[in-house]
């Protein structure tokens, strides 16, 4: 499956600066029924949206409807709990592109990168100035590694996986990549199968 191709993603930010966002929060076990992405963003942070009669409830963030972002702004041990996939999805789902956290849990981390979702780790003082500056724009430039705050014009770099930020550049999965070095694959094949003793 295909994803759509980060570069350069400029957008606000959405900050729910909550430690410990674990996977059942993020997307909860009772939506995880079906096997295929589609409308797992209804559902994001569900317990959170919605109270016990299925109505939105007004102060949680993604329930302004002025809050547009492309990005969520995380506390600290982002994504952790459980394995489920779905937690990336439904993320990438809502309209998210990427995550901006202290800490990532390990499992999330790598869904993420699997699902077209960029997780971006910064440093705690970095993360704080995010936080101070809630209206500003926020630039990450995949390319270059770097995530800027616009109106305090405050970068820190960020560390990804080279090969999963081909992916993400290309809007590729694993197949994707591999399907754009078929050519190179199968000259390698020929010439293992020509060269074989």
């Amino acid at each position: 499956m295909s994803f759509e191709k980060f570069t350069e993603l400029i957008s606000e930010a959405i900050i729910l600066p909550v430690d410990n966002i674990d996977t059942d929060q993020i997307i909860p076990a009772r939506f995880l029924k079906t096997t295929t992405r589609k409308d797992f963003g209804k559902n994001l942070f569900y317990d959170w949206r919605y109270d016990l009669n299925g109505e939105p409830i007004e102060s949680f963030i993604l329930n302004n409807p002025y809050n547009k972002g492309r990005i969520l702004v995380a506390g600290n041990n982002f994504g952790c709990g459980s394995s489920r996939e779905h937690a990336a999805w439904a993320l990438y789902d809502y309209g998210f592109r990427a995550v901006i956290s202290t800490f990532f849990a390990d499992i999330f981390k790598n869904n993420a990168l699997n699902n077209g979702l960029l997780p971006v780790q910064v440093s705690r003082v970095f993360f704080q100035k995010i936080v101070d500056n809630p209206h500003s724009l926020i630039d990450i430039n995949l390319p270059l590694q770097s995530v800027t705050i616009i109106s305090a014009a405050e970068s820190e770099p960020f560390e990804i996986n080279t090969y999963k930020k081909e992916c993400l550049i290309n809007g590729f999965d694993d197949i994707d990549f591999l399907l754009s070095n078929l050519n190179e694959i199968e000259k390698h094949e020929k010439y293992k199968n020509a060269n074989r003793l």
